[in-house]
């Protein structure tokens, strides 16, 4: 487990490719490395080729294609190329794995880098064989020439090693000459998961290891008055108990033996946060101190509307909602006095190592951090915070502890989505043309990741009273209506401090703001006495957003007329351009509503989606699947409930997520692949305007609107009536 990077190119023989390539945004960036980015490219004496990949796997299925990208462009098997993902020692830093940018930004720059290896040897095969570079072909990691002359990577590297600087000479793919990019390759991953043999990270045992568990208050914010260790003293499994400022855990032999003493254990807590009434959130939301920036200013916003032959105003909003990861977070560390080794399954692997070295004391480069799949997190839940739990506890007791968090832990403990607040008006003029747009958003931020220079960021290192670091960002994402109007102003207050701890939740402020958008505009469509699709289409001039629109008309068989119809089974509508420059995604669902027990059943979703140049059309399709089933979850079942103390959502019961048996009928989806184009990414798009359009189809069906999430069969209820 210790193997380093230079050892493992040492014993096994490898061409290795260094290369750096611009940074194109500071969130992308990774750490800070001379000049740019490395990444590597091993291939070893057998042929096979191993690619280290600063981005990991999160059940998005980019391992499979980074296979393919490097299987492509480097002309061999994908069955001979696997990827080391995440490991601090072994991959080059390419930031965190968030925003739908891995392909578009780590791919890319693995893309050139493979280009770049298969020029390299077919110039070195070139020397060998005494023909002309231009002469050689290559097929599965064999080069051959005129007359039937060949060699191969592995002969051409023969066991030693070669440096070379990324000078982009290797030539992409033209997207007729791509063999294995485009192509439905089975998830490299789901055997061993199918089978139960793939090595998560809550199997991970290492020799010497014990068992640890954290106590915390459940009211946040609370300091410890006293601990009391007298009920424990006659357990098994040769209990210690660690205390650290307000940080105080247990660790045990074994698993069961350091649960009984967590909850044996005597902590008398102090203080803590007082939490709204959660009736009045949304007013608390708006009334908290914040700073405020306009994000979009066009012509004058307040003489249109005066001037508007009908005005509009609605209020949205979106509670807290959480990750939801169904098996809780865990982490293993082991902290010795000359290194340190932790095993976690961070989004961000390098930012995780630098928060945990600040946490200890120690400088980074004496921090390892080994990613490990665990059970996925749609984005920053506990897998953090546990990672620095396990580092505290095995410090404390010097020798490797793993940490798994209960249900309860992840519940109350993860960092939630931020509640947001959108207020939105706007006018139309006697055409039916929207000519003005005034909408503000209420929220807190949508990251508090790691930061190296802040481990207050980390649970653990804000009960210890260290310091915090936390830029107000994400609550502007998809804030910007995608449409062009005469007079426009979207304004955005970004609380200084939300009640709950808050950061990134999947497509962080892009599904809120979506939803207030994509709600609105159906609400000016409906007034206009207009085709809700054929109303945004008079507004769109983005030529590949106009195309997603008229796909998933087809694709639906929308049958144009103003809604609603309220007749119990409703259609609606959304579009998003996620992220303002991202994939473009057009949505239509059939919802079918029960008067009289309030309950919504969406029946069928149909998606169009571009999102560039597809890499593997059959992930891509699991992609939007899981996107729409999560944001579905979201949508109609998802909020944080708690008191005026404390998170009262701590199992299943109280946070309900979507059953199988709910799941729509049909999830029907158009792919429109762009193969001229970039890849933008679709871990998130398609999450983006299921609120919205979730709510048209209610609207449509019944001819009442809701403006709040979720859409609660009380929730229902209560507006029919």
């Amino acid at each position: 487990m210790r193997r380093s990077r230079r050892e493992f190119l040492q014993r096994s023989g490898a061409l290795v490719i260094s290369f750096g390539v611009p940074i194109e945004a500071a969130a992308q960036a990774g750490g800070p490395v001379p000049e740019a980015l490395d990444a590597w490219l091993a291939i070893a004496t057998d042929g096979h080729v191993t690619v280290f990949c600063g981005k990991v796997e999160l059940g998005t299925g980019i391992e499979t294609a980074i296979t393919q990208l490097v299987a492509d462009e480097l002309e061999v098997a994908v069955g001979r190329v696997s990827v080391v993902m995440g490991d601090t020692e072994r991959c080059p830093d390419q930031g965190p794995t968030v925003g739908s940018r891995t392909l578009s930004h780590a791919g890319a720059q693995i893309r050139q880098a493979a280009a770049d290896a298969r020029q390299t040897l077919i110039d070195m095969a070139a020397g060998r064989l005494g023909v002309f570079a231009a002469d050689l072909v290559v097929r599965d990691g064999v080069v051959t020439g005129p007359g039937g002359r060949r060699t191969s990577y592995a002969e051409l590297v023969g066991g030693g090693r070669l440096d070379a600087k990324l000078a982009r000479r290797g030539r992409l793919k033209s997207p007729a000459a791509m063999r294995v990019i485009g192509k439905p390759v089975p998830r490299v991953d789901l055997p061993d998961k199918v089978y139960g043999t793939h090595p998560y990270l809550h199997d991970l045992h290492v020799p010497r290891m014990l068992h640890g568990r954290v106590v915390r208050s459940p009211r946040g914010g609370a300091t410890v008055a006293a601990v009391d260790a007298s009920a424990i003293a006659g357990l098994p499994g040769n209990v210690r108990v660690v205390g650290l400022g307000s940080f105080v855990g247990v660790v045990a032999d074994r698993e069961e033996q350091a649960i009984a003493a967590a909850a044996a254990l005597g902590v008398t807590w102090t203080g803590g946060d007082e939490l709204p009434e959660p009736a009045a959130l949304p007013a608390v939301l708006k009334a908290a101190p914040a700073g405020e920036r306009v994000a979009q200013a066009n012509g004058d916003v307040e003489a249109a509307l005066a001037t508007a032959a009908r005005t509009l105003s609605a209020e949205y909003f979106v509670p807290f909602q959480m990750h939801a990861s169904i098996g809780p977070s865990c982490a293993v560390a082991d902290v010795r006095p000359d290194a340190v080794t932790l095993w976690s399954a961070t989004q961000s692997s390098f930012l995780t190592r630098a928060s945990v070295a600040s946490l200890l004391g120690l400088a980074p480069d004496r921090v390892r951090l080994i990613w490990v799949e665990g059970s996925g997190c749609y984005g920053h839940n506990g897998a953090d915070d546990v990672t620095a739990d396990a580092a505290l506890l095995s410090r404390a007791v010097g020798a490797p502890v793993r940490v798994q968090w209960m249900r309860a832990d992840e519940h109350v403990w993860e960092p939630k989505g931020p509640a947001m607040a959108i207020t939105v008006r706007g006018g139309v003029d006697s055409r039916g043309h929207i000519v003005a747009w005034d909408s503000r958003v209420y929220s807190a931020t949508h990251s508090s990741r790691p930061n190296g220079g802040a481990p207050g960021n980390l649970l653990a290192g804000a009960e210890l009273g260290l310091a915090r670091a936390v830029n107000v960002v994400g609550a502007d994402r998809n804030a910007r209506p995608p449409y062009s109007f005469p007079n426009d102003r979207v304004r955005v207050s970004a609380l200084e401090r939300a009640p709950l701890r808050t950061s990134a939740l999947r497509g962080l402020g892009s599904p809120q703001n979506t939803f207030a958008t994509e709600s609105f505009m159906d609400e000016l469509a409906a007034a206009a006495g207009v085709d809700p699709i054929a109303f945004r289409l008079r507004h769109l001039r983005d030529p590949r957003g106009v195309a997603v629109l008229e796909e998933v008309a087809k694709l639906a068989r929308w049958d144009p007329r103003p809604s609603p119809r309220a007749a119990g089974l409703g259609r609606g509508v959304a579009y998003v351009r996620y992220d303002d420059t991202g994939a473009c995604v057009g949505m239509a669902v059939e919802a079918r509503v029960d008067r009289a027990s309030g309950k919504v059943r969406v029946e069928r979703v149909y998606v169009a989606h571009d999102c560039g140049l597809i890499v593997n059309p059959d992930g891509l399709r699991n992609q939007i699947e899981g996107n729409v089933i999560q944001a579905l979850s979201r949508a109609l079942l998802e909020e944080v409930r708690f008191d005026r103390h404390a998170v009262t959502a701590r199992d299943w019961v109280s946070y309900p997520i979507l059953r199988f048996s709910d799941v729509p009928d049909e999830i029907a989806i158009s792919l429109i692949d762009r193969r001229g184009e970039p890849p933008l990414g679709a871990g998130e798009p398609a999450t983006s305007p299921v609120f919205a359009a979730v709510a048209n189809a209610i609207f449509d069906a019944t001819g009442v609107r809701l403006r709040s999430i979720p859409f609660t069969p009380e929730r229902v209820k209560a507006a029919l009536t």
